[in-house]
């Protein structure tokens, strides 16, 4: 089925070992060396994106939404033993809806993709790990993110070390991912800059031009990320391919409910 998803001739993820996929490879890690993210364009097909893009479509009225959310950069309350006005204390609000894994029916063009060894294996030699894992998770191993008019992603950091995703579809305007390249790191929190960025600075953000189709590695552990409102009736939709370094992930209980409205 993969001949019929993915552009193979310009991305050769079936033929890893040979010349074209040792440059797909180093390719993908130099572009997560430079700035933590590694944008693969025309991933996806033209039929591929046309029939993932209806399908989302379809199931955009079963998500479960996340409406005027509020948490602090780092995905937790805030702490009010800080200053006023530090990162984490400050409060921003989000909005999204998710397509659980289960809703998304077996003969899914999508669901084929996140399910093939090839491209499990693909993404983690992309990333430079040595084995890697789909989620166990019914809810969230694989989901669809549907953003409509006025909703946003707050400028936060990811819990995890990668994130895997595709979009699907775009919105007529707005929906811009956003990012900051490793603005904190394991011996510095950097709290100074990132009070700056949430105070409405502009050093060093990088906004990403996502067409749909494109397959994004993006390590946002360390690089403060959003999406900015979504402008317009077309919804934003993509899909989140859960992936990890060891066998057996699921989410929380919380994660489940906030994110699901449910925990099976």
């Amino acid at each position: 089925m993969l001949p019929s998803l993915i552009d193979l001739e310009r991305y050769p993820i079936a033929a890893l070992a040979s010349p074209g996929g040792d440059l797909l490879i180093a390719d993908c890690r130099a572009q997560l060396a430079r700035t933590g993210a590694c944008m693969l364009p025309g991933f996806l097909k033209p039929d591929a994106i046309a029939a993932a893009a209806d399908e989302g479509a379809r199931l955009a009225p079963r998500a479960h939404r996340l409406a005027g959310s509020r948490s602090t950069c780092y995905l937790a309350p805030p702490d009010e033993s800080l200053p006023e006005g530090h990162p984490k204390r400050r409060l921003q609000t989000t909005s999204v809806g998710a397509v659980a894994y289960d809703l998304i029916p077996p003969d899914s063009p999508i669901r084929a993709l996140y399910e093939s060894e090839t491209v499990l294996d693909f993404i983690g030699a992309a990333l430079g790990v040595e084995r890697l894992y789909r989620y166990a998770d019914l809810l969230g191993a694989l989901n669809i993110a549907v953003m409509t008019a006025d909703e946003h992603l707050l400028w936060h950091f990811d819990q995890t070390d990668f994130v895997v995703s595709i979009l699907l579809q775009e919105c007529v305007a707005g929906g811009a991912f956003e990012f900051v390249p490793r603005i904190r790191s394991a011996d510095d929190p950097h709290y100074a800059a990132i009070e700056r960025l949430l105070d409405g600075g502009r050093d060093g953000v990088i906004r990403l031009d996502m067409q749909p189709g494109t397959l994004a590695l993006f390590q946002g552990r360390w690089s403060i990320h959003r999406v900015t409102p979504i402008e317009g009736a077309r919804p934003r939709l993509i899909a989140l391919l859960g992936y990890d370094t060891k066998p057996g992930t699921v989410s929380s209980d919380n994660l489940k409910l906030r994110r699901y409205g449910r925990l099976g």
